[in-house]
């Protein structure tokens, strides 16, 4: 373009540049349309596209029409700049996305009328009073000048939006600024040259258009994200202040260097407008202020209030400690009379102890001049109340509104709160019965201990209390809870002071001994547990209860957790009490071995019962005076594979697992169905199981029995049920009542082991017994042992006198039995008699002989 200037006059060349530019001008209007067609369905960058694209088309045709000024056309070249100009803006401020409120807005409008009032008060004295002057022709002037200053005043009120805008297309936004200041300076440059009678300079024609097309590519591309933020935001509104700076100290150095000229009447009325103008501004930003700080006082009034309704205390203070003002409920709280502390420090109240953190605390917020630290700083302390307690608080410091020296406090007394923690923390890892620690709290205990000392210096005893079941059954829980009590008492009595006692739960207690290399100080403290508990009765609900205790003492070793220590201890006291209780168990490794193996049996036990690895065997009774068989024994035997198990290994574990009955359920329905078969041959034998004491106390025990009758046709007659002494005396009278049941049904019943228990003959008076049985120790002693014989002979005397069957147990010598004959015992069995044998051995023994 510059080229082809070179070959044209000036007026071609201005109507070159301007159509040319009108060309850019619509070319930039399709790339934006374009763009805004492929904006990816954001609406504020499609609107705006348009819109600018829009103005591109009209601003363009203005700028082509503009150099035919002959034409009856050239009148409304001015209007299309305008109108160009107006839509541009608003496509600028669409693309900013802004949502202003109408006060917003008004000083917007005011900002933009400073600020073009200043450029063109600057504009005046530097350039635009010599174009006047060679107008000499005000309405001209003003008509010509009028057109790109309503466009400065639109492109200064769009900017400011523009420019604080945080919407994605605010790149398209700021674009379009630039473009409309361009195309201001483009209009104001056409008007200049228009009265001056002169042709504009082409760049300035060609500024506009060359905006254009740089603006119909910022949609195309990916820009950085808003920059629209706080500094953003004081920096725009500086400048409508700036300026008209600006333009003050233009105006003093036009007016002092000596250029006294004629007013001019705009320019005299813009100047004013101006300066009326800032003093509404400035009459508005002091309402604000005062109606700011009305709202700041009335909020700390009201926070005050709040506070203070609730019980804490607010006061204002300096970052050196010292109260400025402090509220009405101090004297409530802490019984400090509020003119008391008013220019008191705070330091003088608060425990000493923890002076030095909130001074450093105060000192970071005061020293904070750029506040890069929290405005707010939480201090927890004690403070001394007027009664001379120290009372825990919870304190907010914030720096004050009012300034930066003061602060605002709110202190709030956490008494209560404090003792409601102390109080959930004791309840956590204490004992509410005894008051000791509970379980929680000695298993960390011993971790800690075990943590920090030698294993060789440590030892846990656990503490059962025997027959404490029978007690909360007798007394109720309320009792037994009383009974703990008082044995807690005496336990800590016996411990030593460094020694940690806790209730583990139950009728249970461990204790952490910590024994210094001496483990007979710990056996020793574990007998004088035993003899604490059992030296005298307890007394609850008026009457004398005694107990025994089972202890059982473990002892740690080189890196062992402080749960394999404790868990030995437990099986040393389960050792104690399978040995009867009253009585100290050191634990050895062997013991947790046989804990493992019934834990193994037990479960090999039920297995067994799934897979019917048990077997029955019977042992004949035989009618001593006779030989001939009258009865068989049932027995029980476990063939484990090819390996056979003894009943005492398995028998045990099979009670305490509970297994006991469905096994005896199981031996019950096959013994009275062998020998009901057997009857049904013409062989008039009886049969007889042994009773434990999991059987009799089992929900329909006595209906089992029934059915098992019924299901076999075995007479009940013939059925002897044997139950030894020691179950006798356990939870008697519900055992008696279900023997007694038993016996209505017929069932015979009998005393196994006879003489070895604790209350036999009582029990011959209450219960209906049909048979006793002599214990084979007795019988062992015949013709060796004179008391042994003696009792034996009494034992028979004493059967004959109740009329009842005796039996005689584990006869294997015949002396034994020469000697049973002599004293009259009707029958017995044992090995010299007849071993144990399968149902077929007992088919052949009916089938040859009756007698053995």
């Amino acid at each position: 373009m510059v080229l082809a200037a070179a070959f044209l006059n000036d007026e071609q060349a201005l109507i070159a540049g301007a159509i040319v530019g009108g060309v850019a001008a619509l070319a930039a209007a399709a790339f934006l349309l374009l763009a805004s067609l492929g904006s990816g369905g954001h609406r504020p960058t499609a609107m705006g596209a348009r819109w600018m694209g829009g103005g591109a088309v009209i601003w363009g045709a203005g700028l082509a029409l503009r150099p035919f000024a002959g034409s009856f056309v050239a009148g409304f070249a001015d209007l299309f700049l305008l109108l160009g100009t107006v839509v541009t803006a608003g496509g600028a401020l669409i693309a900013a996305d802004r949502k202003l409120p109408a006060r917003t807005v008004l000083r917007h409008i005011t900002d933009a009328y400073l600020c073009a009032a200043s450029l063109f008060l600057v504009g005046w004295v530097v350039q635009l009073r010599h174009v006047y002057e060679a107008a000499a022709d005000p309405p001209t002037f003003t008509l010509v000048m009028l057109p790109p200053m309503i466009g400065l005043l639109v492109t200064c009120a769009v900017l400011p939006s523009v420019a604080t805008s945080r919407s994605p297309a605010w790149t398209l936004g700021l674009a379009g600024a630039v473009t409309l200041v361009a195309m201001t300076v483009t209009g104001v440059s056409i008007a200049v040259a228009r009265l001056d009678g002169g042709l504009p300079p082409v760049w300035a024609v060609l500024l506009a258009p060359v905006a254009f097309l740089l603006l119909s590519g910022v949609p195309w591309f990916q820009w950085p994200g808003p920059m629209g933020g706080a500094v953003a935001r004081n920096l725009v509104a500086m400048v409508p202040l700036a300026l008209v700076a600006v333009a003050a100290v233009t105006m003093l150095a036009h007016v002092g260097g000596g250029h006294a000229e004629k007013p001019v009447a705009g320019v005299v009325v813009i100047a004013v407008s101006v300066v009326l103008l800032l003093l509404v501004r400035l009459f508005v930003v002091s309402a604000t202020n005062v109606r700011m700080r009305g709202l700041v006082r009335l909020g700390e009034r009201q926070l005050r209030e709040l506070a203070e309704s609730t019980g804490d205390v607010v006061f204002l203070c300096d970052y050196q400690g010292v109260v400025r003002e402090i509220g009405a409920g101090v004297e409530v709280t802490y019984g400090y009379p509020p003119e008391d502390l008013v220019g008191g420090s705070i330091f003088d109240y608060i425990h000493p102890e923890d002076v030095p953190g909130i001074q450093a605390a105060l000192r970071a917020m005061g020293l904070d001049e750029e506040h890069t630290t929290p405005g707010a700083c939480l201090i927890a302390c004690r403070v001394r109340a007027a009664d001379g307690t120290w009372r825990p608080t919870e304190s907010v410091a914030t720096r004050h509104i009012g300034g930066d020296e003061l602060m605002l406090v709110t202190t709030r007394d956490v008494s209560d709160e404090e003792a409601l923690r102390n109080q959930v923390a004791h309840l956590t890892f204490h004992d509410g019965v005894t008051g000791l620690p509970n379980r929680a709290y000695f298993e960390e205990r011993t971790r800690e201990v075990l943590s920090g000392r030698m294993a060789g210096n440590v030892a846990v005893i656990f503490l059962d209390l025997d027959g404490f079941t029978s007690v909360n059954d007798s007394v109720g829980h309320a009792s037994g809870d009383y009974l703990l009590g008082q044995a807690a008492r005496r336990l800590r009595g016996a411990v030593r002071a460094d020694d940690t006692l806790a209730r583990w739960g139950g009728d249970e207690f461990a204790v952490l001994v910590e024994t210094g290399g001496e483990a007979q100080v710990a056996v020793d403290l574990a007998e004088r547990l035993v003899r604490a508990v059992s030296q005298e009765p307890f007394r609850v609900a008026d009457r004398d209860v005694a107990l025994t205790a089972s202890v059982g003492v473990a002892f740690a070793e080189d890196d062992m957790p402080a749960g394999d220590l404790i868990r030995n201890a437990d099986v040393a006291m389960a050792r104690s009490k399978e040995l009867g209780g009253r009585r100290v168990e050191v634990f050895a490794a062997q013991m947790h071995a046989d804990v493992v193996r019934r834990l193994e049996l037990a479960a090999d036990l039920q297995r067994a019962l799934i897979e019917h690895q048990f077997a029955i065997e019977y042992q004949p009774v035989v009618d001593l005076a006779t030989s001939r068989v009258t009865a068989v024994e049932a027995l029980v035997r476990w063939w484990r594979g090819s390996v056979f198990v003894p009943p005492e290994q398995f028998l045990g574990p099979a009670e305490d697992t509970g297994l006991i009955v469905p096994l005896g359920e199981w031996i019950l329905r096959e013994a009275c169905r062998e020998v009901a078969a057997w009857r049904a041959s013409s062989w008039d034998i009886g049969l007889s199981l042994n009773l434990s004491a999991r059987q009799i106390t089992a929900p329909r025990f006595v209906e089992t029995v029934e059915e098992a009758l019924a299901e076999s046709g075995l007479p009940a007659s013939a059925l002897t049920l044997e139950v030894i002494e020691e179950m006798l005396v356990e939870d008697a009278e519900e055992t008696i009542k279900r023997l007694s049941e038993l016996r209505a049904l017929g069932v015979r019943l009998a005393i196994d082991d006879f003489g070895t228990g604790y209350a036999s003959l009582a029990f011959l008076r209450q219960l209906p017994v049909d048979m006793i049985k002599i214990d084979p120790s007795f019988v062992a002693g015949l013709g060796t042992d004179d008391t042994l014989t003696l009792l034996t002979r009494t034992i028979v005397r004493l059967g004959h006198d109740l009329g009842l069957i005796v039996v005689a147990e584990g006869i294997e010598r015949p002396e034994q039995l020469e000697l049973l004959r002599e004293m009259g015992c009707t029958r017995g069995q044992g090995f010299l008699v007849a071993r144990p044998m399968a149902a077929r051995g007992v088919d052949s023994l009916m089938r040859t002989s009756l007698t053995v």
